[in-house]
């Protein structure tokens, strides 16, 4: 848009764009309130552009290459003595290769590289490919499918260029943002938008609900990992996924927040090879606008404790079902991913100063910042061939346990860990909770696998699957 100038000037010079205009104003450069009067002063403001910006941060920001090694699936007449005269080895399982491609960003000059687990988490041999075509072999320290996070570290790498992670708190809707990646393989692309949302909770490429950065800064596949900064070239997030029917770019991309980043470097620094989380030993759900006026509040905010473990922190630190969690550490809360977000942001060891409304009375506790116990042991144990399912993992259900594998809080019983071939064919699967077998009851996985091993004309099965009760029956 340009805005039409007095007649005896003959001569024209662009207008600042909206861009432009944000861009100025962020470095100091224009005030907000001259900057829809004025044109450019001189050839430095004409020329203005990110070319700075990316030449600083893109040398950070890497190509990362995984393979996977995937069995296949064995052809059901592979050990047939009959049909195997005839076939030979054609139905011998082969492993195969699978190949992935993103992007990684480097926090460090001796090769620590933060990408996201979907990239990195399973792969068997990762290369990394620097901006000037250096390559590296990497090792992941630590990663975790939640939080869709993963901690490298390069081999025999040192004085390379890296990115300062910025506090993501700090960042506001508006700001402009630059991602930077190698979506589909073309090679190192940089694209430019601005922050359009905080503290979306409502998409996720790991297997829980995220809490995110939301920007309209073009992302497409092969971005993941990549890196999301601002206009002084510090990290604020890692690119992770889009909202898309098409598979390509429409606009809502999300990143994962530096604050967050900065805890999976710190634990994969001190050895840890999974990122302990927090554990709250809760659920609850969100104030909505009815419940804010009962509870008498002016708008929704925070979120309502459902149920509590008997061993979890805010238990022991005074908090009841129905009480109302407004803040942590001072950060206000509306959703229980945002809560999560928090408590990891806090980090191990420390206590959270945690905002709590009780009948009206607004009041703040200090609540340590623990794991899940294990106790009971988890006490693993795989059934033999003298039961009906041989192969299978039973583990005790505990609070790490049911931290671990989302069961309801007052889950006990023995969990399948891992079903076994018969134990699968049956319908079994991982994350099942065995209450009882033939009406025994089964509080631990020695009870469970006694049990099983006593079974002979029948089998009952009570199992507990997604919060609900199914019984299995088989003849055997």
């Amino acid at each position: 848009m340009f805005r039409e100038r007095p007649k005896m000037q003959t001569f024209h010079r662009p207008v600042l764009t909206a861009s432009l205009i944000a861009l100025l104003t962020a470095f100091g450069g224009l005030s907000p309130t001259l900057a829809q009067d004025r044109v450019p002063e001189s050839q430095a403001e004409i020329s203005l552009s990110f070319a700075p910006l990316v030449k600083k941060a893109a040398p950070a920001v890497v190509n990362i290459f995984a393979k996977t090694i995937v069995p296949s699936r064995q052809s059901p007449f592979a050990n047939d003595p009959f049909f195997s005269q005839f076939f030979g080895n054609l139905g011998q399982a082969r492993p195969q290769v699978q190949n992935s491609l993103g992007s990684g960003v480097i926090l460090s000059d001796d090769g620590i590289v933060v990408s996201n687990y979907h990239v990195v988490g399973e792969a068997d041999e990762i290369s990394i490919v620097l901006n000037d075509r250096r390559e590296f072999n990497a090792e992941v320290l630590l990663a975790d499918a939640a939080a869709d996070l993963a901690i490298l570290k390069l081999e025999d790498a040192h004085d390379l260029p890296y990115l300062a992670l910025r506090d993501s708190d700090d960042v506001e809707v508006g700001e402009l943002v630059l991602a930077i990646g190698n979506p589909f393989g073309v090679g190192q692309t940089v694209s430019s938008g601005i922050v359009s949302g905080l503290a979306r909770s409502g998409a996720a490429a790991g297997s829980e609900r995220g809490y995110f950065i939301q920007t309209d800064a073009p992302i497409n596949p092969g971005n993941s990992g990549g890196a999301l900064i601002d206009v002084k070239g510090d990290l604020i997030g890692v690119n992770t996924s889009i909202l898309s029917r098409s598979g390509g770019s429409n606009g809502i991309g999300f990143a994962i927040p530096a604050a967050l980043i900065e805890q999976f470097v710190a634990q994969a620094r001190d050895g840890a090879a999974v990122f302990r989380h927090p554990w709250a030993g809760m659920t609850g759900h969100g104030v909505d606008t009815d419940m804010a006026g009962a509870l008498g509040l002016d708008h929704p905010e925070g979120i309502v404790i459902d149920a509590l473990h008997e061993d979890s922190p805010f238990a022991a630190a005074g908090f009841t079902p129905g009480d109302v969690i407004l803040a942590v550490d001072g950060n206000p809360i509306s959703s229980p991913a945002e809560m999560v977000f928090r408590m990891s942001v806090k980090g191990m060891g420390g206590k959270a100063q945690i905002e709590r409304l009780r009948d009206g009375e607004r009041s703040t506790i200090a609540v340590p910042m623990t794991t899940a116990p294990e106790e009971p042991a988890r006490d693993p144990v795989e059934t033999t061939d003298k039961g009906p399912i041989p192969g299978m993992t039973l583990v005790t259900v505990n609070p790490a346990v049911i931290a671990e594998y989302q069961l309801p809080l007052t889950t006990t019983g023995a969990m399948v860990q891992e079903p076994g071939q018969v134990g699968q064919r049956a319908g079994l699967r991982p994350g099942d909770v065995l209450l009882a077998v033939n009406g025994d009851e089964t509080e631990t996985s020695r009870d469970a696998d006694k049990a099983l091993s006593r079974a002979s004309r029948s089998l009952q099965l009570d199992v507990l699957r997604g919060g609900r009760k199914v019984t299995m029956r088989f003849r055997l």
